[in-house]
């Protein structure tokens, strides 16, 4: 039973019929839902559900058109982030909110301390933001500079920034997305010690297995609308699911394979570190014809670099890359992407895609200069339109149409453009590096799909990911990455997510093993 059920205690958050527009676009429709002491509710819903506004607008980022808000009984003043954080609620942002030349330390404490004494108290904070780090299994150096950082570092800094200022009530949009299954078990104990001890939680997350495992009640959105709620122990991923799009979720269908000839292969190649990033560490790999291969691992432990080398940012400095067994030349993005490898980038809004161009422009980014989009130097527009069209027709790309600027989609359809813009014209090679971060389990299902038809039709693909039920899901063959180095290739079933685990936390390179 949460606190206000029992009658006994105000709720520490209620949201009351809360309304938000977006010119046409209703993105919250009267939306009430309470928190309790100690409880944690999941908020659910697929990508343009509105989730993300909703929890903007407890935060203070956006004013309601209707409703209110109240923490602890109290109206919490409408877009006033700091009235948000003095009130107690700390927020995980899914996009991130940092500075990025400033350190981790820096990124941290920013708006907590008065700009005239700079100094004050600094050894003291930097101690406690260790020792948060240590507790919750969240690896930082705080003295690095966060433009440096990878992803999922920077997701750590937003996790930290949130508990160093004693949230009463924490926000948590897709925590664990970065850590490894050892790590999020070692976090949800850490949660729950801290809800034993009155703290609340809104937890946001497409692992429907972990809000199972850590939630007291769940709500789910559908088109801005509050359509379910009801408590954990009396419900399952499948309803859950089915509550989220309306209909039954199936996923895709995996069937098991040959693998053809080797497409690419890497033969003890290492790259340069850049920065705190490390380069790759003599790697072998390979990838072959109609297989996936799945590479685990914590960010920021060399995924990077090897992305960089398939896209053709970064060139070996040691060691051997074939493609179909000739040693490529003046490696180039575009020497890539004449040779049949396309890219789904981890970060759909730095690299995937420019913010201000519409889903037309975006469409045809990376072959804006090839037939029939370019004839004779001249942009054909009409050619662009109509390719973008199908591609939004074919992806189920749900916005207005190919004339949108795509900051206003969600994230999960921008994922859809491109996944269309890098499956389309059949590619030999599919860099696939975290293909649906942040997507709910109906796109998910959907991009999972699309890559096993590509599988299917001969593709050789790398699935980059740092969700390790993703990886052993999909993949034909893993590989683990650490500080750079890979492990031996893993057959599908061979290892445990236990096994992984331990390797993703540098256990089977500590050995010195490179043998299963």
């Amino acid at each position: 039973m949460t606190a206000q059920e029992g009658g006994a205690q105000v709720p520490v958050l209620r949201l009351q019929g809360i309304t938000k527009r977006f010119g046409a676009v209703l993105a919250n429709d009267a939306v009430s839902l309470t928190l309790g002491r100690g409880e944690v509710v999941a908020l659910l819903g697929e990508n343009g559900a509105g989730k993300t506004t909703l929890m903007h607008i407890l935060f203070g980022h956006y004013t309601a058109d209707e409703g209110q808000v109240e923490v602890f009984g109290q109206a919490l003043p409408p877009g006033n982030p700091r009235a948000a954080l003095e009130a107690g609620v700390g927020m995980v942002h899914q996009h991130f909110t940092l500075a990025e030349n400033l350190s981790v330390l820096d990124n941290i404490l920013l708006g907590t301390r008065p700009l005239w004494a700079p100094g004050l108290g600094r050894a003291a904070a930097r101690a406690r933001v260790v020792q948060l780090a240590r507790d919750f299994g969240l690896a930082i150096v705080p003295e690095h500079r966060v433009g440096n950082l990878s992803v999922g570092e920077k997701q750590r800094v937003e996790i930290l920034k949130a508990l160093y200022r004693d949230a009463r009530i924490l926000i948590l949009d897709e925590p664990t997305a970065v850590l490894t299954p050892q790590e999020t078990d070692a976090l949800f104990a850490t949660l729950r010690q801290m809800l034993a001890r009155g703290l609340s939680v809104v937890f946001i997350s497409h692992k429907l297995h972990e809000v199972m495992a850590i939630s007291n009640r769940v709500v789910v959105l559908r088109h801005g609308k509050l359509v379910g709620e009801v408590p954990t122990a009396q419900t399952d991923r499948a309803q859950l699911a089915a509550m989220m799009v309306g209909a039954e979720v199936r996923a895709p269908e995996r069937r098991e394979a040959s693998a053809g000839a080797p497409v690419l292969t890497l033969s003890a190649v290492s790259t340069p570190d850049r920065g705190n990033a490390p380069g790759l560490k003599g790697a072998d790999l390979e990838l072959r014809a109609g297989q996936i291969v799945g590479l685990a691992g914590v960010s920021g432990n060399g995924q990077a670099a090897l992305a960089a080398l398939l896209a053709g940012l970064e060139a070996p400095s040691a060691g051997a890359m074939q493609l179909a067994g000739t040693a490529p030349r003046d490696w180039s993005p575009r020497s890539a992407m004449r040779a049949g490898i396309a890219r789904i980038p981890e970060d759909r809004h730095a690299t995937g895609t420019i913010a201000d161009f519409t889903l037309t422009e975006n469409a045809i980014l990376e072959n804006y200069l090839k037939p029939p989009f370019s004839r004779r130097g001249w942009m054909d527009w009409r050619a662009a339109r109509d390719f973008a069209a199908d591609l939004i027709a074919r992806y189920d790309v749900r916005c207005p149409g190919p004339e949108t600027r795509i900051r206003l989609l969600s994230g999960g359809n921008m994922q859809k453009l491109i996944l269309g813009r890098a499956l389309d014209g059949a590619p030999r090679v599919i860099l696939a590096n975290q293909p649906v971060r942040g997507l709910d389990i109906g796109a998910i299902a959907f991009v999972h799909g699309q890559l096993l038809e590509a599988r299917g039709k001969g593709a050789a693909i790398l699935l980059i990911s740092e969700d390790l039920d993703e990886v052993m899901a999909l993949s034909d063959v893993i590989h683990v990455i650490y500080e750079g180095r890979l492990s031996p290739s893993f057959a599908r079933g061979e290892k445990s997510a236990s096994d992984l685990g331990e390797w993703m936390a540098g256990g089977g390179f500590a050995e010195g093993a490179h043998a299963a």
